[in-house]
């Protein structure tokens, strides 16, 4: 193989990639999966699976249906685009709504 050559092999359902470097032993690191299902993007922000579903569902967060079934899946880069999209959407809502700003609005009612 040529020294900058990477293989690609799967064990227990994870694709891994292992890259060979020039005059070194090659090393295994995991590849993040393409898509994930509703349960792993609920479990990545914190948040049940019907919340999962309903941001899919609203169209917040683009996925796509595959299979007999109509499973959803999420691609990796658009929950990262998601997530983005909800520190951009944070930073604007804090910088209109300052901390002691005298609203009287529990900003924090959904932390507990």
């Amino acid at each position: 193989l040529p020294p900058t050559a990477i293989r690609l092999w799967t064990t227990a359902g994870a694709l891994w990639r292992t890259p060979v470097p020039a005059g070194g032993r090659a090393y295994a690191e995991p590849m993040p999966p393409r898509f994930l299902q509703l349960a792993d993007v609920a479990e990545i922000l914190n948040i049940s699976s019907a919340q999962a579903y309903a941001l899919v569902r609203s169209g917040d967060l683009p996925a796509i249906k595959v299979g007999g079934r109509g499973q959803w899946r999420v691609e990796s880069e658009q929950l990262e685009g998601y997530i983005q999209r909800m520190y951009a959407a944070t930073r604007e809502f804090v910088v209109a709504h300052p901390l002691g700003g005298g609203t009287g609005e529990d900003d924090d009612a959904d932390e507990g």
